[in-house]
């Protein structure tokens, strides 16, 4: 009879991640993690990940999943972001918002304000191309902006998975492309 091959799940994939990661961090403290608020676990991660020096970066996430690990609506999706943010900013760690959302990027803002975060100690991070102005008044007004490319095999699907998370995207990213930026 033929082995049929085991199905990785996300939360499989989610669990070998993290135990990948605790086994790195023990020769390699300063090693981040990356976590999608979109996936129902994602608060109880944020929470044994917040610790001292710990690097968090968390964004959406866009993956297609089944209702019983992931939320479905944006609504909901948005919601988990700002119950993880919070979750990483009262906690010890250094967390990276991966938002081109201005809505989220204001309230992760005014939650560091009322953690007391200085601006040093958490950091937006958003695509190349979209939302540049964004991007630039952030770093003028100190916040710590990192700029990413998606490269590798798989750089086209994420681009377009960016893009089509939120549509207004697709207008920011065009007008880059035309533009000085």
């Amino acid at each position: 009879m033929a082995r049929r091959p085991q199905r990785h799940t996300k939360q499989h994939t989610t669990d070998s991640t993290l135990t990948i990661l605790t086994e790195l961090r023990a020769d390699f403290p300063e090693t981040g993690a990356v976590v999608q608020s979109y996936l129902r676990r994602t608060e109880g991660d944020c929470r044994d990940l917040a610790s001292t020096n710990s690097r968090v970066r968390l964004c959406k996430g866009a993956y297609e999943e089944p209702p019983s690990v992931a939320y479905r609506s944006r609504d909901e999706v948005d919601r988990s972001y700002v119950r993880c943010l919070n979750i990483l900013l009262h906690g010890a760690g250094y967390p990276m918002f991966a938002t081109h959302d201005p809505r989220l990027i204001e309230i992760a803002a005014a939650r560091a304000r009322y953690y007391r975060r200085t601006k040093d100690q958490f950091e937006f991070q958003m695509l190349y191309g979209i939302r540049p102005d964004e991007q630039r008044r952030l770093a003028r007004n100190g916040h710590t902006v990192r700029v990413y490319v998606p490269y590798g095999r798989e750089w086209y699907g994420y681009l377009m998975r960016r893009l089509a998370e939120r549509p207004s995207n697709v207008t920011f990213f065009l007008r880059s492309l035309v533009s000085k930026g």
